[in-house]
């Protein structure tokens, strides 16, 4: 019951959050606020990520190609596809839960914990809408960051193979190019926009509902973290069923 109790509390919030609107120079701050905090502020870590997790497959791949029977371009088309279909969309939004879920739910927390959010509501403002809704505008965004993933994670696949001597440039290019699916993007960016939502709300329903003190707030972004990644991995699951099956 008590799952069941949070997953209806979690979808009144949504509720709330696209009920009365903040007044609209108020939420266009917010929201540049938010895009600074949560997105450019996340790129330093996302680029180091992806270039050398980038490179770690292609190292993998190639050094698993013992057949010589085996083209060696498949090195590239190996790192194409992880990369694309769930390194960049996917690894990369777990990494994302606990870097911006942890803010999220730290911040909300503590104006919870602080009674900022009673005085929000006194002054008759939509709390809900105040905190929450710039940060699920803002995580709309979010396909910017994992098209840079993807970029940098191809990079360090060729920087890694070819400059590592695995494999010439021309046969990574051929690689990288053969039979590619359009909509292999289509799917990781469908995918990337359902994440986006998902880190900006999970959290902030973990931050929103706490109760307790400044200990608390550290065990609500915990708590916040484990349930976003799950809720993440069953959504990637359900999607890649969905469209790839």
């Amino acid at each position: 019951m008590t799952y069941l109790h949070s997953i209806g509390e979690y979808f009144l919030m949504l509720k709330g959050v696209f009920g009365r609107m903040t007044k609209g120079s108020v939420l266009r701050n917010l929201i540049l606020k938010e895009i600074n905090e949560l997105i450019m502020g996340s790129l330093g870590i996302v680029a180091f990520l992806s270039f050398f997790i980038g490179a770690v497959v292609a190292i993998q791949t190639a050094l698993n190609l013992n057949n010589p029977l085996i083209p060696k371009s498949l090195v590239a088309y190996a790192a194409r596809q992880s990369v694309i279909l769930e390194f960049a969309p996917t690894f990369i939004s777990i990494i994302m839960a606990g870097k911006v879920g942890s803010f999220i739910t730290s911040s909300i927390g503590s104006m919870r914990v602080t009674e900022q959010i009673d005085a929000l509501e006194v002054m008759g403002i939509n709390s809900q809408n105040y905190l929450i809704f710039p940060k699920i505008v803002a995580m709309l965004t979010y396909p910017f960051v994992i098209a840079i993933s993807m970029f940098l994670g191809i990079t360090g696949a060729y920087f890694a193979a070819v400059f590592g001597g695995f494999v010439t440039s021309d046969q990574f290019i051929t690689g990288l190019q053969d039979e590619f699916i359009p909509f292999h993007l289509t799917y990781a960016f469908i995918k990337t926009f359902m994440f986006a939502f998902i880190l900006a709300t999970v959290p902030a329903y973990h931050g929103y509902y706490m109760k307790g003190g400044a200990l608390e707030v550290g065990e609500a972004s915990t708590t916040s973290f484990v349930w976003t990644s799950v809720v993440l991995i069953v959504t990637n699951y359900v999607v890649t069923q969905l469209l790839l099956s």
